[in-house]
């Protein structure tokens, strides 16, 4: 596997897509990120699998979905023999599954230390993904050129006059869905000097969550600040699952303009570690065992009081919405204004729509949680009981 070629199907602009090209580099996988390097003709053949996937026509190889899941709009890994493979904490498994059997692996063994990186994993997917895209299309709106990038990675389908209006159009889309990933502006919009495609929204009855979500973007970023002038990795010396998610967020925004002087200010060892691993400089090989170290302890403990309180509310409306009949959830339910809940994070209010994803990203850490024995629950500074 590690001299075998996979196609990324992906944006440079989507942090899953950069989370599984630092692990295919990590697995020692030829990976080629289509289309942005793809012929037209190349580019045409890995669109169609993917909607052949998209469309439920095809079922992916890896993993087996549930009804709890969503199909993402990127990224797709297409396999050696043309296999699908969907989710990206998934892709680390299926790529250490086919690793040769000294390589390294990204998903640690040991118990305790794999429970810890699935956790970090799922923080930075999750409410990691809240954060860079607030910071985007946000705090950098007024700089950042993300649609004339996208309009670039799709040249091979684009005639050039066709180019701006993509761009464009992804834009204000991309503004719109705001709300949807926990970002809402106060009440006065008129306050961003911007135009009405770039100006951030509110929505009727929603508190405002920039604050929110500013405030624990800080929180976050100053925690990795410290782990990673104390140590390479999130487990020390060697790259995990963890890594790649966390550096999928922060590279997001290396490119936003506004966002990345600041992050670059506030947290320079993190943002010189996310450039080495954008330039592929970071992977280590060392074949130390990831550790739970010292140094690691505030991120855990972080993601403790935050990520699993919001799990735990958006389960608990998932419940409470499926016993009065709800079927419909995700962002078909958020845009007609169905299956919503009120919460707190970081001591503020919010109002969100409830997640099947995350419904089945926090039932399956409580199961590997219960499957961990007490000595190695012992050893992590956190409790999911």
């Amino acid at each position: 596997m590690r001299t075998a070629r996979c196609d990324v199907w992906g944006s440079e602009l989507s942090p899953f897509t950069l989370k599984v090209l630092a692990l295919c580099r990590h697995a020692g996988v030829d990976a080629r990120l289509l289309p942005a390097t793809g012929a037209r003709a190349t580019n045409l053949r890995a669109l169609a699998t993917v909607n052949l996937v998209r469309r439920r026509w095809r079922r992916p190889r890896f993993p087996k979905l549930s009804e709890l899941d969503e199909l993402p709009l990127v990224p797709y890994l297409i396999g050696p023999s043309r296999e699908v493979v969907v989710d990206s904490s998934a892709i680390a498994t299926w790529l250490d599954e086919r690793a040769e059997p000294d390589a390294p692996r990204a998903v640690p063994r040991d118990g305790a230390v794999r429970f810890a990186a699935r956790l970090i994993d799922e923080y930075f997917d999750e409410l990691g993904l809240y954060f860079a895209h607030h910071n985007r299309w946000v705090v950098s709106a007024a700089t950042n050129d993300a649609g004339e990038r996208l309009a670039r990675e799709f040249r091979s389908f684009l005639p050039r006059a066709l180019r701006q209006r993509v761009a464009d159009g992804f834009s204000a889309r991309q503004v719109r869905r705001l709300p949807y990933l926990f970002s809402v502006a106060p009440a006065d919009p008129e306050r961003y000097d911007l135009p009405p495609a770039r100006r951030p929204p509110g929505r009727v009855g929603f508190p405002p969550t920039h604050d929110l979500l500013d405030t624990g973007f800080r929180r976050i970023l100053d925690r990795l600040e410290t782990m990673l002038r104390a140590q390479a990795f999130i487990f020390g010396t060697t790259f995990t699952v963890a890594d790649a998610s966390a550096y999928g967020q922060l590279a997001m925004n290396l490119d936003d303009e506004s966002v990345a002087a600041s992050m670059e200010l506030r947290a320079p060892s993190a943002v010189a570690w996310a450039r080495r691993m954008r330039a592929g400089g970071a992977i280590s090989s060392i074949s130390e065992p990831p550790q739970l170290t010292p140094a690691l302890v505030p991120l855990l403990e972080e993601i403790a009081a935050t990520f699993i309180p919001l799990m735990r509310q958006n389960e608990a409306a998932f419940e409470a919405a499926r016993s009065r009949g709800a079927r419909r959830f995700n962002e078909d339910a958020f845009d007609r204004g169905e299956c919503l809940f009120d919460g707190v994070l970081f001591e503020r209010p919010f109002r969100t729509v409830v997640k099947t994803f995350q419904v089945r990203v926090w039932r399956d850490l409580q199961r590997e949680w219960r499957a961990l024995d007490s000595s190695e629950k012992a050893r992590l500074p956190l409790t999911l009981e």
